[in-house]
């Protein structure tokens, strides 16, 4: 007969921290949020890829794109590019990632010298740049002639058909470098020059890359940032279980840092044979990520087949019908209690930490800080980053109110069916997600430096200034549903907030 488990499974919502001693020096500008991201053998080395913050981006189309992963590896984050595009498209997503960070950037933003000053503000509408090249042919690689920048025009007292040419800064007046100089002597080229921007060329004189002073600044603004050995930014990718073969190798060579299985059910074979054909043919140079597991066997199968780290949760996401469509799923914080025992007697038998994601179930900021204190290394978040300016999704008005559009791979528009299927033809093709909308935030930044303050606060509240630490001083109890209401606003009229709620929730 089938097997009952004793205990009910559980959301995040029905668990509380009980508070510990807080000493004097737990602050939250001490505590550190570094995770680490992949295997390694704890005690004896250092993991190879950690995270600064523990949150990674979902790999759903409404959400990680190469805009997204640069935003959140600028806060200490990871994005994993969505797998649902061609492995061109794709790859192509994650190069730029990996050369925006370099500092050298390839320009988008270029003119030819026929061009005229109308055509420039177009420009600049579209992309939003404001430094262009001006080149023989009008491209980024074409023979560089000079540069427009808004120093260069004023729209009130120029005719909007006044030829580039006639008010472009010519090459003989710029500074230039030639390829190959490194990204440290270029900066110290800007700095010595008060550049705002340097244009690379090679022998020939075309156009190669731009340097940006605005790049060296944002680094010393954000400390947290998530860089390669060569200062570039940080990305993972999602693949399948179907055209590794071609998918994987095309996402190395562009320099995707770590793989993930993009699965809504992950203890199977197929992804057990997809890990070992990477192990195959690149050992373990190239990190991947597996899942998702809801339970002890699910996660000792994706360890034993050599999975870099183990995603945990099914049907807990916003957009996810899973359980409602299929009757399979579990309680988030259910799920990760048990995954997290199961990680840690893996590690007391073989010396090996396996890192887990708890990837959906997420309402609100204080779930994240819930599920690190369950073992969780990090999480993994569709709806949250989807509200953001960054997603790739379109703000639309809903009703007076700005939304922004958010749905699941499982879903109609999505049409993601290899994610669910089970092998063999692809032959799913009922849903397991919907499309909806989110309430826009705005910025990324702005969000989650607020987010990261309150699973700060909440560390030191139990004396804790690493996550580690935090895992092992937590104490948590389960709280009843009068306790949910108790734990709100009652009994009172409040006050109109409305400016304040994008802050608060995810």
């Amino acid at each position: 007969m089938a097997y009952y488990y004793d205990e009910p499974s559980r959301t995040f919502n029905e668990y509380l921290l009980v508070p510990g001693h807080t000493p004097a020096d737990c602050i939250p500008a001490k505590v550190s949020l570094k995770t680490p991201l992949v295997r390694y053998r704890k005690g004896e080395e250092e993991c190879p890829i950690s995270l600064n913050v523990p949150m990674v981006s979902a790999i759903m189309a409404a959400v990680s794109d190469d805009n997204m992963a640069v935003a959140l590896a600028t806060e200490g984050g990871m994005s994993f590019i969505y797998g649902n595009q061609t492995i061109e498209q794709e790859a192509a997503m994650v190069a730029r990632v990996k050369a925006y960070k370099a500092g050298f950037v390839e320009s988008d933003s270029n003119l030819s010298p026929e061009m005229t000053l109308g055509q420039v503000v177009e420009l600049k509408e579209k992309t939003g740049h404001s430094t262009m090249p001006v080149t023989s042919d009008g491209t980024g690689t074409g023979k560089l002639l000079g540069i427009v920048t808004e120093r260069d025009y004023r729209l009130s007292r120029m005719s909007l058909d006044l030829p580039v040419s006639e008010f472009m800064t010519p090459l003989e007046k710029l500074v230039t470098a030639t390829e190959g100089t490194s990204l440290k002597v270029a900066n110290d080229i800007i700095w010595d020059h008060k550049l705002n921007s340097l244009p690379i060329v090679d022998d020939e004189g075309n156009l190669k890359y731009l340097v940006f002073r605005q790049d060296y600044d944002t680094h010393k603004e954000n400390p947290l940032e998530l860089l390669d050995d060569e200062k570039r930014y940080m990305v993972g990718a999602g693949i399948n279980s179907r055209d590794y073969a071609e998918r994987v190798p095309a996402l190395v060579e562009a320099g995707a840092d770590v793989l993930c299985i993009d699965s809504s059910e992950g203890f199977s074979d197929w992804q057990k044979m997809t890990i070992e054909w990477i192990r195959e043919h690149y050992g373990t140079d190239v990190k991947v990520g597996a899942g998702n597991v809801v339970d002890r066997d699910g996660f000792r199968f994706l360890a034993d087949a050599g999975a870099d780290f183990v995603k945990i949760g099914i049907g807990g996401g916003s957009i996810c019908i899973t359980r409602e469509t299929k009757g399979i799923g579990r309680g988030q914080a259910t799920a990760t209690i048990e995954v997290a025992k199961a990680r840690d007697e893996y590690f007391e038998e073989t010396g090996i930490y396996i890192p887990i994601c708890s990837d959906g179930g997420i309402v609100y900021d204080h779930h994240i800080s819930l599920a690190l204190a369950m073992g969780a290394d990090f999480v993994m978040l569709g709806r949250y980053f989807a509200r953001f300016d960054e997603s790739p999704s379109h703000k639309v008005m809903v009703n007076g109110t700005y939304m922004k559009e958010y749905w699941g791979e499982g879903s109609a528009r999505a049409r993601n069916w290899g994610r669910y299927d089970l092998g063999g033809k692809k032959s799913l093709s009922f849903e397991e997600g919907v499309d909806s909308y989110v309430p826009y935030a705005g910025p990324l930044k702005d969000n989650m430096a607020v987010t990261l303050l309150k699973i700060r606060s909440t560390m030191c509240n139990c004396g804790a200034l690493t996550i580690p630490e935090f895992q092992d001083k937590a104490k948590l109890t389960v709280i009843s549903s009068t306790s949910i209401v108790e734990g709100g606003a009652h009994d009172v009229l409040l006050k109109d907030k409305t400016p304040y709620v994008s802050n608060v929730t995810n």
